[in-house]
């Protein structure tokens, strides 16, 4: 199939607009966690927004290795979600968006660039899916400990360490101000239970 008459062009297009805004927002609620004291979420939230522009970079470059001479703009019909960037909010309402885009959106979308005959694409789209699952799964399991004011808290000793110096303990909270460099609690590693 020719990529220029392809449904799979446009998909393409709004997969990269898509992961633009959801990177753009990434770094808003980024902005939010490092206000509310949350360093850790904040660079969890950057990590994800980093990510996400290199997926972007990723479809961008498929679409200008098929796109054949037509530097015209493509138009795309997209929503995206104004919300208040509230991070007890934000983290669950990410969680579900990262959710919808792994279960239906790339999947969706990589089924068919199968259909259209564009293997690569298919793969690479389905990579991502992959991605938004495990950041669904990271996002959710964020939230809820913050919902349970529970972020540094567990029922079992469980490993706690600052991401800026590295110092460990192995307890059932963290503290509130790490031992060795002083750096407030919002710099623990939020290890994620399988």
């Amino acid at each position: 199939m020719n990529f220029n008459e392809s449904v799979t062009k446009e998909n393409l297009a709004r997969a990269f607009a898509g992961i633009c805004q959801d990177g753009a927002r990434y770094q808003f609620i980024a902005k939010t966690a490092i206000s509310e004291g949350y360093s850790y979420i904040a660079d969890t939230l950057k990590c994800i927004a980093k990510n996400k522009m290199a997926h972007a970079s990723t479809l961008y470059n498929l679409m200008l290795a098929n796109i054949e001479n037509d530097k015209d703009n493509i138009n795309i019909e997209a929503g995206f979600p104004f919300e208040e960037q509230l991070l007890d909010t934000s983290l669950q309402v990410s969680s579900e968006i990262e959710e919808n885009e792994g279960k239906n959106i790339f999947p969706h979308f990589a089924k068919i660039a199968h259909d259209e005959g564009f293997e690569k694409i298919e793969q690479v789209l389905n990579l991502i899916s992959e991605v938004n699952l495990n950041n669904a799964k990271k996002l959710k399991y964020l939230a809820q400990k913050f919902d349970q004011d529970s972020l540094y808290k567990n029922d079992k000793p469980c490993t706690w360490t600052c991401s800026n110096c590295g110092h460990s303990e192995n307890k059932k909270s963290a503290w509130t101000t790490c031992p060795l460099c002083g750096y407030p609690q919002g710099y623990v590693i939020i290890e994620q239970e399988d």
